[in-house]
């Protein structure tokens, strides 16, 4: 589909992308979702908590809720976007990827922006146990690459998955790698390093065979985690191994299933290769919109809500 006109004006202090991606993240707050938490035990012997949120009635409708980087399903974006979908009559499914709903996970191995494999495990267990006719799955940053590379990559999506809303995706992680390592995004990049390194000596201490503190001595940069501890714990080379085969855009061409992208133009994590707009332009199921504004998850709009979340939901009744 051609490029979607955004409408999204905010307010003129969150115009400026840093404020935005602060402001959500850091001092933004949502009440009145009611989360219940479930356990779902992965086939390699892991596994990883969902928390659930329900509308008042029993919907057939479900949106499954991806987090991004040293996300969790507690964070304002996820329950503000549960929040609005169960206004609207759909239940929620809030995913926290392994080692992020507050507990260590068994494995050495943990999350990553490619592992669709985990995706799959929730979609299958809710298809198996739950009885909804309707499953939409709604991702940030991570995991919104998460949501596109699975639908991009997979022949067999199951049919009660009717559609998708990604926002502020990383589509290529190198692009987005070089571009939280400009100078301008350090401070993001030290402290998604601080909560990633505080996470991997725990794994030092349990697995001390694979990994030994020397190693985490020699991390650095973000690219020298990716190549010391993710590439290494979950079957790839190298970090730029892990960045090429686990990057959605090369999947985007393949998506069948109708799909929203919103990527604000200010997003600083983001580099150019990010805005797949040739993809979008030559795939009728792909929607690509492109606010001026918005940072990265930002896009906070009245009465605390998102611009995203809003739009998900017209996004969900309009074209699907």
């Amino acid at each position: 589909m051609p490029v979607v006109k955004s409408v999204y004006n905010p307010s003129l202090f969150l115009k400026n992308g840093h404020f935005s991606t602060i402001y959500s993240g850091l001092f933004r707050k949502v009440n009145g979702v009611a989360q219940q938490r479930e356990r779902l035990e992965l086939p390699d012997g892991d596994f990883l908590d969902m928390d659930w949120s329900y509308t008042d009635n029993h919907s057939k409708r479900l949106v499954i809720l991806l987090h991004g980087l040293e996300g969790d399903a507690q964070r304002p974006y996820i329950t503000g976007s549960a929040k609005i979908f169960n206004q609207n009559g759909f239940d929620a499914c809030a995913v926290n990827f392994r080692g992020c709903s507050g507990e260590p996970n068994r494995l050495y191995r943990s999350y990553h922006s490619g592992a669709t494999e985990d995706l799959d495990a929730v979609v299958q267990y809710i298809l198996n146990e739950r009885d909804y006719s309707e499953i939409y799955v709604k991702g940030f940053s991570l995991g919104g690459n998460l949501a596109l590379k699975y639908l991009g990559e997979n022949d067999n999506i199951p049919q009660q998955i009717k559609g998708a809303v990604a926002v502020s995706v990383p589509c290529d992680l190198h692009s987005s790698l070089r571009a939280l390592l400009r100078p301008k995004n350090y401070l993001y990049a030290q402290r998604f390093k601080k909560h990633l390194l505080a996470k991997l000596r725990i794994k030092q201490r349990l697995f001390p065979k694979r990994i030994t503190k020397n190693d985490i001595k020699r991390i650095e940069t973000l690219k020298d985690f990716d190549d010391v501890y993710t590439s290494k714990a979950h079957g790839f080379a190298n970090a730029m191994d892990y960045y090429t085969k686990s990057s959605c855009l090369q999947f985007l061409p393949r998506i069948q299933t109708p799909t929203l992208i919103i990527n604000a133009e200010n997003d600083s994590f983001l580099g150019e290769e990010c805005y797949p707009v040739e993809e979008a332009e030559q795939n009728s199921f792909i929607y690509l919109e492109m606010p001026k504004y918005g940072g990265h998850v930002g896009f906070f709009d009245k009465q605390s809500t998102t611009y995203t979340e809003k739009r998900a939901i017209n996004f969900i009744q309009d074209v699907l």
